[in-house]
C-alpha cells in the first residue's frame, strides 16, 4: 500500500467539502477519482497533496504521516488542467528547474530531461518555448516535468479537460503506456466517466462529499451499488417493476431477483441489453413504437416509447437499423437488468 486516507473531512464554509473519506492506493495503481463538479473529488486530491490543510482524518504515504507537511515536502507531484509552465523559461528549463533546486548535478539534470522528454515522445523539443506549443504538447511537458520528481504518488487533477476530444483521447492512451512503462502510482481526478473507465484500474465513483462505489471498471459498469452509479456511469434506462421473492415483473416480463427486493422496484437496464423485434405477439416481451433513430457510426441509438411505460433507449447494430423507421410497432425483450428499491436517492 503506498496511500492511505483514513476519515478525510474537510468541510468549507458553503457546506461544500467532503466527510469521512477512507481510500487505499496500492504500488503501480492508477485509481480515479469520478463524479460531477462539486462532488469532492478535487478536495481529496488537493488534500492529498498538500494545497489543503484537513478538518480530521490522517493521510499516509509510504506508512508516514503528511499531514501538515507543504506541497513540496511530500512525495507527491501534481499535473493541473492548466500546464502551469513558466512561458519565459524553454522547455528545458521549466523541466531543469526543480532538479536544479534539489541541486541535482547538471550532467544528471541533461540526461533525467532527455529521458523524460522520450517518454513523453518530445524529444527535440527542449529549445522550444510553451507558446511555440500546442495544448497536448504543453501537457506533455508538464506531466514530464512532473514525472522527474520521482514521486511516490502522482497527482492528476483534470488533466486532459482543456484538450479536444482526438487529443484528450491520444493523452489517455499515452499517460497509461508510461504509466505501465514506470510503474508509478496514480491517482487522476476526472468528470469524464469515459475516461475513468479505459484509464483506471480501480474507480472512486463521488456525489455530493461521499464516496458511492469502490471498484474495478467493469465491476462499475456492470454491478453498480447504487441507483446514482447506476445513472452516472455509461447510459441508463430507469423502469418501475415490482418484486416478490420469486421474481422481478416489469409487465409481462420477469426476471431473477437476486437481491431479493421487496415491493416496487427501479429497474436500471443498459441500452445494449434491450432486443427489438417486428414480430408482435404475446408472452415475455413489451410493446413500443419506435420515436426516434440516430445513426452513430457502427451502430444506432433507437428510442423507443412504450405503451405505458415511457421511452427506452436502445443500441443496435447499424444493419439492423436498415429495417427500423419512426413510428414503427416493434417488440422490446430485455435481456438483463439490475434491480434497486424505488426510492432510493440518485
Amino acid at each position: 500500500m503506498i496511500l492511505a486516507v483514513r476519515g478525510l473531512t474537510k468541510r468549507y464554509k458553503t457546506g461544500d467539502g467532503v466527510s469521512d473519506i477512507n481510500l487505499t492506493v496500492e504500488q503501480g495503481e492508477l485509481v480515479t477519482l469520478l463524479g460531477p463538479s462539486g462532488c469532492g473529488k478535487t478536495t481529496v486530491l488537493r488534500s492529498i497533496g498538500g494545497f489543503l490543510e484537513p478538518d480530521s482524518g490522517d493521510i499516509r504515504i509510504e506508512g508516514q504521516s503528511v499531514i501538515g507537511l507543504p506541497p513540496e515536502k511530500r512525495p507527491t507531484s501534481m499535473v493541473f488542467q492548466s500546464y502551469n509552465l513558466w512561458s519565459h523559461m524553454s522547455v528545458y528549463d521549466n523541466l531543469a528547474f526543480g532538479l536544479k533546486i534539489r541541486k541535482v548535478p547538471k550532467a544528471e539534470i541533461r540526461a533525467a530531461v532527455a529521458d523524460a522528454l522520450k517518454l513523453v515522445r518530445l524529444s527535440g523539443y527542449e529549445k522550444k518555448y510553451p507558446a511555440e506549443l500546442s495544448g497536448g504538447q504543453q501537457q506533455r511537458v508538464a506531466l514530464a516535468r512532473s514525472l522527474l520528481l520521482k514521486p511516490s504518488v502522482l497527482l492528476l487533477d483534470e488533466p486532459f479537460s482543456a484538450l479536444d476530444a482526438k487529443l484528450r483521447h491520444e493523452m489517455r492512451e499515452e499517460l497509461r503506456e508510461i504509466q505501465m512503462q514506470t510503474g508509478l502510482t496514480m491517482v487522476f481526478v476526472t468528470h469524464d466517466q469515459e475516461e475513468a473507465l479505459s484509464l483506471s484500474d480501480r474507480i472512486v465513483v463521488m456525489n455530493h462529499g461521499r464516496i458511492e462505489q469502490i471498484a474495478g471498471p467493469q465491476q462499475i459498469y456492470d454491478a453498480p451499488e447504487s441507483l446514482y452509479v447506476a445513472g452516472f456511469i455509461g447510459k441508463m434506462n430507469f423502469l418501475e417493476g415490482v418484486a416478490d421473492e420469486g421474481c422481478i415483473r416489469i409487465g409481462a416480463l420477469h426476471f431473477p431477483n437476486e437481491k431479493r427486493l421487496s415491493g416496487k422496484i427501479t429497474a436500471a437496464i443498459r441500452p445494449e441489453d434491450v432486443v427489438l423485434s417486428d414480430v408482435i405477439e404475446n408472452g415475455e416481451r413489451l410493446e413500443g413504437k419506435i420515436k426516434q433513430v440516430m445513426v452513430l457510426g457502427h451502430y444506432a441509438e433507437v428510442t423507443v416509447e412504450l405503451a405505458g411505460w415511457g421511452i427506452l433507449r436502445t443500441f443496435q447494430s447499424k444493419e439492423a437499423t436498415q429495417h427500423l423507421f419512426i413510428g414503427k410497432e416493434v417488440s422490446v425483450q430485455i435481456v438483463k437488468l439490475i434491480g434497486f428499491p424505488t426510492g432510493e436517492p440518485n
